[in-house]
């Protein structure tokens, strides 16, 4: 199943300077610290549901995933969930939602956001966050998607990180034209400008799954 996904997201890449029409956002399934999260969380759904563009994300009823697909659905827009049979069973998936899918695996669950998606936005998150948007990154450098992959820096969330990618660039284990795949900045407006604009440097893919 998860083989043929992939093979789905090599058939149906996005076109680059086109606005997406769906957006997958990765964020945390818990509030976070500070109200400018989930502040922040609200403000991206509503935007995208003003732009028309449709919400992709992990079906929680939680934290930031709750507060983007709430504010999303109050503003009229579609807000598409992918959750695994596990995780419906515990009740955490949120109700009234455009549409929901139910998969057996988070592998699929994960597969079937990418492909339901043409770009991909991830938010301040934990572990499972981080697992989301660097499994997206690893898949455009390895030429499966070509998609636009944006990180929303809120209050400098993601200060750490963006010095360890710089370091992994400095010291050579990340190639530039990789290193150059996740867009990011601070002000939502600017961010989607530039994944709405967004060219993939990856020219070629190494991984081509009709062999072997």
């Amino acid at each position: 199943m998860l083989a043929q996904l992939l093979q789905a997201l090599l058939s149906s890449r996005a076109c680059s300077e086109m606005l997406a029409k769906s957006i997958c956002v990765f964020c945390g399934s818990n509030q976070g610290a500070q109200d400018v999260y989930r502040r922040s969380a609200r403000e991206v759904g509503r935007r995208l549901a003003e732009s028309k563009i449709q919400v992709v994300f992990g079906a929680g009823n939680c934290g930031l995933m709750g507060a983007v697909a709430d504010a999303a659905l109050e503003a009229g827009g579609r807000v598409v969930g992918v959750i695994p049979k596990a995780l419906q069973r515990r009740e955490v998936a949120r109700d009234g939602l455009s549409e929901l899918h139910v998969v057996r695996s988070m592998h699929e669950r994960k597969a079937m956001m990418t492909e339901l998606s043409d770009a991909f936005l991830a938010l301040p998150g934990g572990l499972g966050t981080l697992e989301e948007l660097f499994e997206v990154l690893s898949w455009a450098q390895l030429g499966i998607h070509e998609k636009p992959v944006g990180l929303l820096n809120v209050a400098g969330y993601f200060d750490p990180l963006l010095v360890f990618l710089d370091r992994s660039l400095q010291e050579g284990f990340v190639r530039p034209e990789h290193h150059s795949l996740l867009l990011h900045g601070e002000d939502l407006d600017e961010l989607l400008a530039r994944m709405t604009a967004y060219e993939s440097p990856i020219a070629h893919k190494w991984l081509d799954l009709d062999e072997g």
